[in-house]
């Protein structure tokens, strides 16, 4: 069994430069935090564009760093990948893609796809805050049933995202049918349980995928101060199921033993202000989640 990481095990060193361009309570910059201090410094970054492009103009990663397109990370990375094979340098070097869910789920889909299929050797740390919020918080393919952004509005009639819960798009679920090494789901909230993923991920041969739950103060309306505990909040009522994936079997992470109510977890967010009042939508919810859980408990 793989040691678990405890806090005095976790290096003082910071692999990000000080001052950031990032929202209060920024669940990205935090999720990279972790990611580097898993890896160290002989790692390569390639960061999608996203919220992390601007963040990443003043907390520059302390390692070689490129930002390239939405839709390009993983292909940019497979001939990284190969470069260094070629000149004989591959072996001990993390190679490290980061994007948010809409680089992710939508645009770069493809190219996510493809070098996973190619069984290219990296890993891929999706940051999900569920919308486009470096160009307004549109809604992406992870937005949650019920969640109020620029580009679904709460109307008279449509009440924001109005997508059944079953249709939000499942990356981790997409991943597996790939056949991926290594696919795993995690948490700002939960931090030493995402830096065990990346420190296993980095021990993987061929692509690892970990899709972070990563809250936005900004686009969810929500006090900063409160950011952590929306991410366990998260897992506590059971909206993220905590897992990993591996030899074609899975394990969970964090299950609730008494599952908080969804409520909990709305009530402190703006972007499901028109929810709170409408008991139909919030039992729906509640039952969503109830049976992912009994499926996850077995």
């Amino acid at each position: 069994m793989t040691k678990k990481t405890k806090i005095k095990d976790l290096t003082n060193e910071e692999f990000l430069h000080y001052g950031s361009l990032s929202c209060a309570g920024c669940g990205a910059i935090l999720t990279l935090r972790h990611a580097l201090k898993a890896l160290g410094p002989n790692t390569i970054v390639i960061n999608s564009t996203g919220c992390m492009a601007v963040i990443m103009q003043m907390a520059v990663p302390k390692v070689p760093h490129f930002h390239v397109l939405f839709e390009n990370g993983p292909a940019v990375m497979s001939g990284i990948e190969q470069a260094l094979d070629i000149l004989g340098k591959r072996d001990g070097t993390n190679l490290l893609v980061v994007a948010g869910d809409g680089g992710t789920a939508d645009i770069g889909m493809g190219s996510l796809s493809g070098a996973v299929e190619r069984g290219h050797d990296f890993i891929y740390l999706c940051y999900d805050n569920e919308s486009y919020m470096n160009t307004g918080g549109q809604r992406s393919g992870t937005t949650p049933f019920g969640a109020a952004t620029s580009t679904t509005p709460v109307g008279s009639v449509i009440k924001g995202e109005n997508r059944p819960m079953e249709m939000r798009k499942d990356v981790p679920e997409i991943m597996i049918a790939h056949n991926t090494p290594y696919v795993a789901t995690a948490s700002i909230g939960y931090p030493l349980d995402l830096i065990d993923k990346v420190k296993k991920a980095a021990t993987v041969r061929g692509p690892s995928y970990i899709h972070v739950f990563s809250s936005c103060p900004a686009g969810w309306r929500t006090e900063p101060r409160y950011s952590v505990k929306l991410a366990k909040l998260a897992v506590q009522t059971g909206f993220v199921i905590l897992f990993e994936y591996e030899n074609g079997k899975r394990t969970f992470q964090h299950l609730p033993k008494k599952r908080k109510p969804v409520r909990e977890y709305l009530e402190l967010q703006g972007r499901f202000k028109h929810l709170l009042g409408d008991e139909e939508a919030i039992a729906k919810m509640e039952e969503f989640v109830e049976k992912r859980l009994e499926l996850a408990q077995g």
